[in-house]
């Protein structure tokens, strides 16, 4: 009897061992998820979002029916393709900015590959010297750039972002030491109402215009 034990336990180890097939995230279609695996698994620096991070991002664009959306640092793009997944829902448009050459080369395959092209451009280059050539307003923005800068990129961009709009900036939690000029000017900020939100452990701040 305990030899027959040993061998079922064996048997469930062995196929516990087996990695199962995952399922594309509700909304994604199986191309494009594997698309986005296949970004994170080769994200060794982690300049990607998480998986519940890029989730909420698509969901929070899509709910507010985002028509102009600006990221700053889009790295390798596995964000803009959450963001451009709901911009197709919405009919937006993304412009991701990504400082690294090899990285916004690589930002700009993976959103071919994707089939986003329609949705989103992508810019290569110093996102300071790149968002004064833009025309229009935003109503979204998306900032994962370099940590010390997001103040700075703040003071640059929420004078363009429409009444109503919203600004987002990623690590608010994880790498809160590193941005302290940035946490006190969402917070205090007349016209701004801030929040931050967790889907992972990095943290999310939402800052809302109201004026």
């Amino acid at each position: 009897m305990s030899a027959r034990f040993g061998l079922i336990a064996t048997a469930i180890a062995l196929l516990a061992a087996v990695p199962l097939p995952q399922a594309p995230p509700a909304g994604v279609p199986a191309p494009i998820a594997g698309i986005l695996r296949e970004i994170k698994q080769q994200d060794k620096e982690l300049y990607a979002v998480s998986e519940e991070d890029g989730k909420f991002l698509r969901v929070l664009a899509a709910t507010r029916g985002t028509k102009r959306a600006l990221e700053i640092g889009g790295a390798s793009g596995y964000s803009a393709i959450w963001i451009g997944l709901a911009l197709r829902e919405t009919g937006g448009r993304l412009t991701t900015i990504e400082y690294d050459a090899k990285r916004a080369k690589e930002n700009a395959a993976n959103i071919t590959r994707a089939g986003l092209t329609d949705v989103v451009t992508v810019i290569a280059g110093d996102a300071f010297a790149e968002i004064p050539k833009l025309p229009g307003t935003f109503d979204f923005v998306f900032l994962d750039a370099w940590k010390p800068d997001y103040k700075k990129f703040f003071d640059v961009v929420f004078p363009r972002l429409d009444t109503g709009g919203v600004f987002l900036a990623h690590n608010v939690v994880n790498k809160r030491d590193e941005m302290k000029d940035f946490l006190q000017a969402i917070t205090t900020r007349p016209g701004a109402w801030t929040t931050v939100v967790s889907p992972s452990s990095e943290g999310m701040s939402i800052t809302y215009k109201t004026r």
